[in-house]
Parts: structure tokens; C-alpha cells; sequence
């Protein structure tokens, strides 16, 4: 799982059966490494997030494919849900 926030969206004229009625996001990982250099990735949306949205996003094609009902499906990353707030406690 990977907390990012929403930054774009990605249009496409053709898209692949199992994307009909969701939209692909791009998302950006948001961590404590500032030199973590994954960079930005596309999701398939699940939950209408829009830009600018913390989301959570599973990153795992078979429970991606769980998620949408699909065993086939052809995806790999899927935000499962909408994040209101994260607290963190630092440790001593």
C-alpha cells in the first residue's frame, strides 16, 4: 500500500476493456525519504478521487484485479480509498 496525492489525470482516445468508467491518475508518492526517487505513477481510480486527493493505492496486480472483480484484468495499481487526515507520532 502507498499513500500519494493525486497530481494529473491521463487521456486517452482508446483505452482497455477493464478501464471503461474509471479514469487512470497520475499519483505521487508521499513519504519521509526525501531522496525516495520512485517517482509519480499511474493508478486506476476506484473512489472518484480528484486532483489534489491524498489517496490510498494498492500496488499489487492480484489484489488490484480482487478489488475490480477481475481475474484477468490488466492492472497493476488501484486507489482503494480517500485518505481525510494521517498522524504520525515520532518515537524517541
Amino acid at each position: 500500500m502507498i499513500i500519494g496525492k493525486v497530481v494529473g489525470t491521463v487521456v486517452t482516445t482508446i483505452s482497455h476493456p477493464d478501464y471503461k468508467h474509471r479514469r487512470l491518475l497520475v499519483v505521487q508518492p508521499l513519504g519521509f525519504d526525501e531522496d525516495d526517487d520512485s517517482g509519480d505513477f499511474i493508478a486506476l481510480d476506484n473512489t472518484q478521487a480528484g486532483i489534489g486527493d491524498t489517496v490510498l493505492v494498492l500496488n499489487e496486480g492480484s489484489g488490484a484485479r480482487q478489488v475490480m472483480g477481475k481475474k484477468s484484468a490488466c492492472v497493476i495499481s488501484i486507489i482503494i480509498g480517500i485518505v481525510d487526515s494521517v498522524y504520525i507520532e515520532a518515537s524517541i
